[in-house]
């Protein structure tokens, strides 16, 4: 291959001489050209309207209710769920894996065990209680959608969500298990006695799917929620433990700024005061908010961008945090274009919010709801 690149180089030299002076004069303005070039195709600006109801989302930045103070009753949430309830979503997106992509993650150990390890349900023990691996079973799930019937029977109910346990999509499974009568939620039909005690004891788990998203979505009538999380940007670590550290020292110094420190100040203070009248409101109108989004930026992927490592740890960094909220929001997308109309509430870590908005707002046919008029 490089004998082949020494031949055209020497081909070409020629004309390279030729025309080296006129391209040295045309480099700056060429340069110029470049660095202030904008594109003239403004997606968001071509909103339609649509045959039809537009898509609309609306956007909750939250806080991740397993780090909250162990002290914090999740009875308090109840302000929140109501308001999230009464703006009737018609379909809610949640911060975590599909069965799919797990499952597609768990081929290749190499790169994404680690994330496997940490974010994926181990669907095997329910894939062997239906008799269905993780795309079989959403294949079947899916077919059981087509023709769900206006009123299920509880035997009905058990089944999908042994099939949603099998899929791996177990926030899906819990919407199903609320939906049944608290008498009816036991074993049969496909879920097992092992299956139906961890429904029952996952509906408390404190996680922001299952005490917010599922809640409501079982409130609303819904089937299921979607899973649109995505780590498939996900690497695993350097195997040079240097290079991991300086890694880590350098998003570490990156995050030891200002305005980092002020928002953790202030999600402290929030924290604190959740358990006074309107603090759980209080958390997410903050969380939301625009200076919020802002301040996450310049507190946290700003400054790892900037960062002077020579490797360009920030920039690495930042790169994966951008490709996993686009392909985010492409799974909301996604989900989106399979259902016109919808109504979808997205719930997602509060970092995410300023990025799903952005990304949202460049679709055709996405219309973004303020937070804040929900939350008022």
């Amino acid at each position: 291959m490089f004998s082949t690149v020494r031949v055209l180089v020497a081909g070409v030299g020629a004309l390279a001489i030729l025309a080296g002076a006129a391209q040295a004069q045309a480099q700056p303005q060429a340069q110029t050209r470049a660095r202030d070039y904008r594109p003239t195709f403004h997606p968001e600006t071509l909103k339609g309207p649509p045959a039809g109801k537009a898509n609309e989302v609306l956007v909750l930045g939250t806080a991740h209710l397993s780090g909250l103070p162990k002290t914090f009753d999740m009875a308090l949430l109840a302000p929140l769920v109501d308001r999230l309830t009464a703006w009737k979503p018609t379909g809610i997106a949640t911060e975590d894996l599909s069965g799919l992509q797990c499952d597609a993650l768990r081929r290749y150990p190499a790169r994404y065990a680690e994330t496997v390890k940490s974010y994926c349900y181990d669907p095997t023990k329910a894939g062997q209680a239906v008799g269905l691996d993780a795309p079989a079973a959403n294949a079947e799930a899916e077919r059981l959608l087509a023709a769900w019937p206006a009123q299920p029977t509880a035997a009905q109910r058990r089944r999908l969500a042994a099939v949603f346990m099998a899929a791996g999509e177990r926030n899906s499974a819990l919407v199903q298990w609320l939906r049944l009568p608290e008498a009816e939620r036991r074993a049969g039909d496909g879920l097992n006695d092992e299956l139906a005690a961890y429904l029952d004891s996952f509906k408390v788990r404190r996680n922001e799917s299952t005490l917010i998203a599922a809640v409501v979505a079982a409130r609303l009538g819904h089937e299921r929620v979607w899973s649109v999380d995505d780590h498939s940007a996900d690497t695993p670590d350097s195997p040079d433990p240097a290079e991991s550290k300086a890694f880590e020292t350098a998003i570490r110094s990156a995050w030891d700024n200002p305005v980092s420190h002020a928002r953790r100040a202030e999600s402290q203070r929030l924290e604190a005061a959740l358990d006074k009248p309107d603090g759980v409101l209080n958390l997410y109108r903050a969380y939301n908010s625009a200076n919020a989004q802002l301040m996450a930026f310049r507190g946290d992927f700003g400054a790892a961008f900037v960062e002077p490592s020579p490797q360009g740890f920030g920039r690495r960094y930042l790169g994966y945090w951008e490709t996993r909220n686009l392909r985010m929001v492409g799974n909301i997308r996604d989900v989106l274009g399979q259902h016109p109309g919808m109504r979808m509430l997205a719930i997602v870590g509060a970092s995410h919010k300023g990025y799903y908005e952005a990304y949202l707002n460049q679709m055709h046919d996405v219309r973004l709801v303020s937070a804040d008029a929900v939350l008022r």
